[in-house]
Parts: structure tokens; C-alpha cells; sequence
């Protein structure tokens, strides 16, 4: 299921330009317009949920699918053996602003403190 008004979804259609790094039948992966580190992709599913308070939603193996494609992302993009964070945000408290799941891969450079 899609979204018509939900960027994300417009962008895994390719509605909508996106840089994106790697794709799959699940998942896409682009590079964040706002970077906070020198790699800085958000990885999608294409089917629309919310946050992961609604990943429940999604069939079985998405979560390991889901897992996979980011490492494979992290691998793709060389953050893999120096390091990179992976980080959902789930709701406005947490800071989402866009209300599709998503995951952000960072790296690139020595992070800092978790928050």
C-alpha cells in the first residue's frame, strides 16, 4: 500500500527525485537533502507504514529484510568497517518529520553521544 500524499512513497515510486543509492523489491535507499555527517541515507520501505510503532503491520521477514538491506547499504556506501548509526525515529517527540518508517544510516566520521 502507497501514500499519494506521503513523499517517501512518492519517492520509492520515482514520482519524485531522489538520489538514490540502492534498491531493491522492499527497500530503497537515498541520500538525505539535510546530510548530518559526511554519509547520511535514509533507508525506506516501499509499502507505507507510518513508524515503527505500525511495522507490526508488515509481513514476517521484513524486519530481517529490512536488516539486511541496510548493512548492505552501509556496506555499499564504505561506512561498514570504520563504523556508521543506524537510527529510527518514531513520532513527533522523537523528531520524525515524515511519517513513513524510515532508517537513517550516519557515517563517515567519528559520531558523538547518542542524543
Amino acid at each position: 500500500m502507497t501514500s499519494r500524499d506521503c513523499i517517501f512513497c512518492r519517492i520509492a515510486a520515482g514520482e519524485v527525485p531522489a538520489d538514490v543509492v540502492g534498491e531493491d523489491e522492499h527497500f530503497v535507499a537515498f541520500r538525505d537533502v539535510r546530510p548530518l555527517a559526511p554519509v547520511h541515507l535514509l533507508v525506506i520501505p516501499r509499502e507505507h507504514v507510518a513508524s515503527l510503532d505500525e511495522a507490526g503491520g508488515l509481513d514476517g521477514g521484513a524486519s530481517a529484510r529490512a536488516l539486511g538491506f541496510i548493512a548492505a547499504t552501509a556496506r555499499s556506501a564504505g561506512v561498514a568497517e570504520s563504523g556508521y548509526r543506524v537510527i529510527t525515529n518514531t513520532g513527533p517527540d522523537a523528531g520524525q518529520e515524515v511519517m513513513h518508517l524510515h532508517w537513517h544510516v550516519i557515517g563517515g566520521t567519528r559520531l558523538g553521544g547518542m542524543v
